[in-house]
């Protein structure tokens, strides 16, 4: 009896137990990212409970042994928004795909620009932006300057095309071109030493593509100290490196201007602690503006290839670059009304927005070369960087807490700049009158060059020096290695940065006439009392003829940079992070610079020596200005980061930096054998003091700054002055996002209240400095899996002075953007991008600083370019 009972219990027990078993069930899928890519390393758990599980290499996850019930499935990322779903078990296994969307405001994200060691936005006590490519998309840039008009604190100026943009940062000035104070680098390191070089500035020889995984934006704070001549701001585009499989196939048309562009990158894992990435670009067609031939061609390839050790990594690298992109320089336009209050308009026949000086008739420049012989140009190369780079990063634990990290860099660099600049706007019967260029040499009639008969008196003309300037070498190399070690809660880094920079170039300029036309202007000739010919083909003059001959010059000089730098990061407590750094800068400068010379040569080769060459200019290579000189200087930089929260905290921030000069300094008569004469540095001391807070649904970032700074002074080259002011300003970031159901909003604006405290505009604004700079950036978001987004990009400044006098004003303006994203499949997407939607004007830049108020004035300007539509197949896999 006893025996049947047992054998009774165990049976029951069986029952249970496999009633039990059978109840339990597992819940498994792939996590992926918005562009189906898998994702490694997600966590996802059922809340409440201590289920969970990771996701392997391929975005695989399993939970096992998951018992009936209803569970909120939660799968959490770094930089990734919070996955949350509720699902129900029911005694058998059930799959559920996670799609996690990226969060570039996220607090937790690591950063690694602008820091010894990379840390959670929390935890740094510096201004940082981070953008990522879906991001990036939203605000419809066609140039990668324009990507940067959506950081806070940053005035990119993206009115010149793919290169040749003025971008500054907080109130600190453009005071003579390109980014002077800003540093635009790839994967860590600087693209070229310096950023304000004439014709060759950084962004000249950056694009933007598929190959980027994301920007890394940080404004003042410790650029001064990690990397030299970027005390305003570092802009850091990061690479993908291809440890998740994934990639991409683009094609993008332009639908109301002629464009064809197609974007490809791929990477993968190929090995054990093997992976790479490989991408690029080509781009073919007229550009924004109306042309009148094909003025973009060209692209961009990059790889790099990675391996994994057990204690570090090594990744080899390669770009190059051969584009062809016009350049865009001031557009004639007419202003009336008052200097306080202009009315800008087009002018008969011409465009601002959407046509520009170039010309069908005008594509070849001839004339004397770098060394005295007869050379030809094509215009329609425009801005054409040629640029071959290979390099090395490495990151390895020694043991004992230490760790080193080396990035090394060469690049060879070379091109041209190409493109008419207007000297001036005005009429046919004003360039005739006495005082003006054609009066004052002997010029009593016009008529078109191509046989079209005598031009009107009315007719308004664009007397332009073609600036024709030979990049001949501009290699570099660069190379940041540090030491790190870890003692208890404080980590020290000892680092030491070597750029050597090739500054080589040629001015080799001519002057035109031409008619201020945008649709295939016609060259002009110019003709005496007696009817003999003055010009040829609209040719004026062998060299920059409207600026008094200026201008033919040659460099070749050599940059050689050494910086040992110093920083600790303290750990004071849980909450409490404290950071400073120090930095010493040692330059050499050598090499020699030529200036003009003339002399009568016959250019056409027809026997005859014409008027214009009568006055050939040329290079005057025998007398040539010795360049040997030194400089030095120390940066530092001091901050704090308190967590009030875990997500939120204050940090403050005091620096001191500087940027040496280049190109810019070589017009300014000094001794450029005597260091202690030659003016070399521009120094900048900031303060800065921020607030950062993390919501369930967005975060917000504020930072009040104060900077002062002190130039020496550079040459500006479109007004053949030499600018020098001192400056101060103070104002205040902000920057946030905020989610709920399918919108998004993103946005940031800075105020600036920025002073000129030198000279004979003390007290005055600087030049084209707005009080306030702004972007808001709504997206709804929509489908089963939120594949499909629309939304719209809203872009201003208010006014600003055009000048330093601070006469004319150039009215503030808003650029509305917008883009819809269409998931056709899981893979094939389709993008319509405008921007400028409604073809606004806005005027980032005047070469006049005031105008005659009453009467109708011809004036200069730089606009940013007008509406253009684009449509994009985009296939991921």
């Amino acid at each position: 009896m006893k025996s049947t009972k047992n054998k009774m219990y165990l049976l029951l027990l069986f029952i249970m137990t496999t009633a039990i078993v059978s109840a339990q069930s597992s819940i498994s899928g792939i996590v992926k990212d918005t562009e189906g890519m898998p994702l490694p390393g997600v966590n996802v758990i059922l809340e409440g409970t201590t289920k969970g599980a990771m996701s392997d290499m391929d975005g695989n996850y399993e939970i096992t042994n998951v018992e009936n019930g209803t569970y909120t499935l939660v799968g959490s990322y770094l930089g990734f928004r919070t996955f949350k779903k509720s699902v129900t078990v029911a005694g058998s296994d059930i799959i559920v795909d996670i799609t996690m969307a990226e969060d570039a405001e996220s607090l937790d994200q690591v950063i690694v620009t602008g820091v010894t060691n990379p840390k959670s936005r929390v935890e740094s006590s510096v201004s940082i932006t981070t953008m990522r490519p879906n991001k990036i998309q939203q605000s419809a840039p066609r140039t990668t300057a324009e990507i940067f008009r959506t950081i806070p604190g940053i005035r990119s100026e993206s009115s010149g095309g793919e290169g040749n943009s003025n971008i500054a940062v907080r109130g600190v000035p453009v005071s003579s071109g390109g980014s002077k104070y800003v540093q635009l680098q790839e994967d860590g390191l600087p693209v070229l030493l310096f950023g304000d070089m004439a014709f060759a500035t950084a962004d000249i020889f950056t694009r933007f593509d598929n190959n980027i995984g994301r920007i890394e934006a940080i404004r003042g704070g410790s650029a001064s100290t990690l990397s030299s001549n970027s005390p305003g701001a570092i802009i850091n585009l990061i690479s993908k490196t291809g440890k998740t499989e994934g990639g991409s196939l683009g094609t993008t048309f332009g639908m109301d201007y002629n464009s064809f562009r197609t974007d490809f990158d791929y990477g993968s894992p190929i090995g054990d602690g093997l992976y790479f990435h490989m991408g690029g670009f080509y781009r073919v067609g007229e550009g924004m503006r109306d042309a009148g031939y094909t003025a973009n061609n060209g692209g961009q390839l990059k790889l790099n290839l990675t391996k994994e050790f057990e204690s570090g990594y090594v990744r080899v690298y390669a770009k190059y670059l051969n584009d062809r992109a016009i350049a865009y320089l001031p557009n004639p336009i007419q202003v009336t009304g008052t200097n306080a209050d202009p009315n800008f308009e087009n002018i008969p026949d011409f465009d601002a927005n959407n046509q520009t000086l170039h010309t069908a008739n005008l594509t070849q420049n001839v004339g004397l070369g770098a060394s005295g012989e007869l050379r030809r140009s094509d215009i329609r190369d425009g801005m054409n960087p040629i640029s071959t780079s290979v390099g090395v990063e490495a990151s390895f634990d020694l043991g004992n807490d230490f760790k080193v990290t080396n990035k090394g860099r060469f690049s060879s660099n070379q091109g041209g700049f190409n493109s008419p600049f207007p000297s001036s706007v005005l009429t046919a019967s004003d360039f005739l009158a006495p005082g003006s260029f054609g009066g004052d040499n002997g010029y009593a009639s016009l008529q078109y060059a191509n046989g079209d008969g005598p031009v009107n008196p009315n007719t308004i003309l664009a007397p332009v020096v073609l600036f024709d300037t030979q990049l001949n070498n501009f290699n570099n190399f660069m190379n940041d290695i540090r030491l790190t070690k870890k003692l208890d809660n404080v980590d020290l880094t000892l680092g030491y940065f070597k750029g050597v920079q090739n500054v080589s170039m040629s001015w080799l300029w001519n002057s035109y006439l031409l008619e201020a036309a945008g649709d295939n202007a016609r060259l002009i000739d110019g003709f005496d009392s007696t009817g003999a010919p003055l010009t040829e083909n609209g040719l004026v003059g062998y060299g920059a003829t409207f600026f008094g001959n200026c201008c033919q010059r040659s460099y070749d000089t050599k940059y050689n940079t050494s910086a040992p730098y110093l920083a600790v990061a303290l750990e004071a407590s849980e909450k409490l992070n404290i950071d400073a750094s120090i930095r010493y800068d040692k330059g050499r400068v050598d090499g020699s610079f030529s200036g003009p010379t003339s002399t009568a040569f016959d250019v056409n080769n027809d026997g005859n020596i014409s008027v214009p060459e009568q006055n050939v200019q040329a290079i005057d290579l025998s007398n040539p200005t010795t360049v040997n000189y030194d400089y030095d200087y120390v940066s530092y930089s001091i901050g704090a980061n308190y967590l009030l929260k875990d997500r939120e905290a204050v940090f403050a921030r005091y620096s001191r930096g500087a940027s040496a000069k280049a190109d810019r300094i070589l017009f300014t008569g000094l001794d450029f054998t005597d260091s202690n004469g030659v003016n070399a540095l521009d120094f900048i001391n900031q303060a800065e003091v921020g607030y950062k807070r993390g919501f369930e649904n967005g975060a917000l970032y504020a930072t009040l700054f104060y900077a002062k700074t002190i130039e020496e002074g550079g040459f500006e080259a479109t007004t053949n002055t030499i600018i020098e002011n001192d400056y101060k300003s103070i104002g205040i970031e902000l920057e946030g996002s905020y989610r709920f159901n399918n919108f998004d909003f993103r946005g940031g604006l800075t105020f600036t209240d920025a002073e000129i405290t030198s000279g004979d505009n003390d007290g005055n604004t600087p030049r084209r400095q707005p009080d306030f700079i702004y972007n808001f950036i709504p997206t709804y978001n929509f489908g089963n899996t939120k594949q499909n987004a629309v939304g719209l990009s809203f872009i201003g400044q208010s006014k600003a002075f055009a000048q330093d006098s601070n006469d004319l004003v150039m009215p503030g303006f808003l650029i509305v953007n917008s883009f819809i994203n269409i998931g056709v499949t899981e893979k094939l997407y389709v993008n319509l991008s405008t921007n400028n939607l409604f073809d606004s004007l806005g005027i980032t830049e005047s070469e006049e600083g005031s105008i005659v108020e009453g009467q109708t004035n011809y004036l200069r300007v730089r606009p940013v370019p007008g509406r253009s539509i684009s449509l994009g197949l985009n296939y991921r896999f």
